[in-house]
C-alpha cells in the first residue's frame, strides 16, 4: 500500500470553544521504531480532548498536537524492531495524541486486537476507557470481588465501562448520574443502585443501601464538594480514586475521618504516564477484560457517531453531557 504524503486532520487553531477546530491538510506520520501506522477508521472522544482544545491540556513530549487519544484502524506500515503486528491487522490502539485524523501512529504495546465481533466504532471506544478504568478501578483501588463500589458520572464513556467491569468482576455496583434516563441505563448496564445527584443526597443514599457501612471504593471524576462527601460515604478501609475535578481541585476538607477510617486516597493521569506503564495496563486488560470483550460480555455503549469534519458537533455534545456512553469519530 502506499501511503499519502498528506491526510486529513482535525487541528486545534487556538485555545477557545468547539468551533477552533477545523479539518486541515497536514504531513502523514512515519511510524518511529517499536510504533505502528493506523489507518484510523474511527477515534473515540474524551472530556482530555476537549480540555487540550481550551488551552489546559498539553500533549506529552514528541505526541503530535492533534488531538484524540484512542483509535481503531488496520496497521498500515511498521517501524523497526516491532514484533507484536504486521501490516493488515486490525487494532485498536491508546495514543498520546493524533488520533483526529486518517492515520496515526501507536506504540505497538499499547494496542490491542480488535474483539471478535467489534466494528470499528465500537473498537474504538475501548481503549481510553478501559486502560482508565483497569488502572484506576482496580490496580490502584483495589476492587476485588464480594466489594461494594460508588461509580460517579455512571452514565458516561468512563462511568458505563466501570459498571459493566466492576459488576462481572462480583463487587455489589452504585452509580450517580443526574437524571432518570441516565439513572435507568446505568441499571441496565448491571448497577445495583444508581443515584440522581440533582434530587438524592448519594452519601445518604449509599449509607442507606450499605446498612451504614459505606462502601470500598470510589471512583472520583467530579471533585469539589464531592471530596468531602466521598470521604463521608467510604467504608472503613476505603480506597477513593481521582480521575479528574469537573468541580474544581481545591476544597476544604476534615481529615479526621480520613485516620479513624483508614481511608487511602488516591488517583492518577493516564497520558503523561511511561511506555512501560501503558504496556503493563495493557497486557493485564489483554489476560483479564479481552476475554470477556471475546465472548459478548462486556461492550462499550456508543451514545452518538460524527464524520471526522464535524469533530466540532461531537465536542458541543460532550460539553453538554446529555450523552450516555461514548461518543466517536468516523472516517
Amino acid at each position: 500500500m502506499t501511503l499519502p504524503k498528506t491526510m486529513r486532520a482535525i487541528a486545534i487553531t487556538t485555545p477557545g470553544g468547539p468551533e477552533v477546530l477545523q479539518l486541515t491538510e497536514i504531513a502523514t506520520p512515519a511510524p518511529a521504531p517499536g510504533e505502528i501506522l493506523i489507518h484510523v477508521e474511527a477515534a473515540g472522544v474524551n472530556r482530555p480532548d476537549t480540555i487540550q482544545r481550551m488551552g489546559f491540556y498539553a500533549p506529552p513530549p514528541g505526541s503530535p498536537d492533534t488531538p484524540g487519544l484512542e483509535v481503531a484502524g488496520k496497521v498500515v506500515a511498521i517501524g523497526a524492531g516491532v514484533t507484536l503486528w504486521t501490516v493488515g491487522d486490525h487494532v485498536c490502539a491508546l495514543v498520546g495524541g493524533g488520533g483526529y485524523a486518517e492515520y496515526c501512529v501507536a506504540h505497538e504495546s499499547h494496542a490491542l486486537p480488535v474483539p471478535h465481533g467489534f466494528n470499528a466504532i465500537e473498537a474504538a471506544g475501548l481503549p481510553e476507557t478501559f486502560f482508565t478504568v483497569w488502572t484506576n478501578v482496580f490496580e490502584r483501588g483495589g476492587l476485588k470481588g464480594g466489594e461494594s463500589v460508588l461509580i460517579h458520572g455512571g452514565s458516561s464513556g468512563i462511568g458505563t465501562t466501570a459498571i459493566q467491569l466492576a459488576k462481572i468482576f462480583g463487587a455489589r455496583v452504585f452509580a450517580t448520574a443526574g437524571s432518570a434516563e441516565k439513572c435507568a441505563a446505568c441499571l441496565e448496564l448491571g448497577a445495583d443502585a444508581a443515584i440522581n445527584y440533582r434530587e438524592q443526597d448519594f452519601v445518604a443514599e449509599v449509607k442507606t443501601l450499605t446498612e451504614k457501612r459505606g462502601v470500598d471504593v470510589i471512583l472520583d471524576m467530579v471533585g469539589g464538594d464531592y471530596i468531602a462527601r466521598n470521604i463521608e460515604a467510604a467504608a472503613r478501609d476505603g480506597r477513593i480514586v481521582s480521575i479528574a475535578f469537573l468541580n474544581g481541585s481545591v476544597a476544604e476538607v476534615n481529615f479526621m475521618p480520613v485516620m479513624l477510617k483508614r481511608l487511602t486516597m488516591t488517583g492518577s493521569t493516564l497520558r503523561p504516564r511511561s511506555i512501560a506503564e501503558k504496556a503493563g495496563i495493557a497486557d493485564a486488560l489483554r489476560e483479564k477484560v479481552w476475554p470477556l470483550l471475546d465472548a459478548g460480555r462486556v461492550k462499550p455503549l456508543i451514545d452518538a457517531t460524527f464524520p471526522l469534519e464535524d469533530a466540532a458537533k461531537a465536542h458541543v455534545l460532550m460539553e453538554k453531557s446529555t450523552h450516555i456512553g461514548k461518543i466517536v469519530l468516523t472516517l
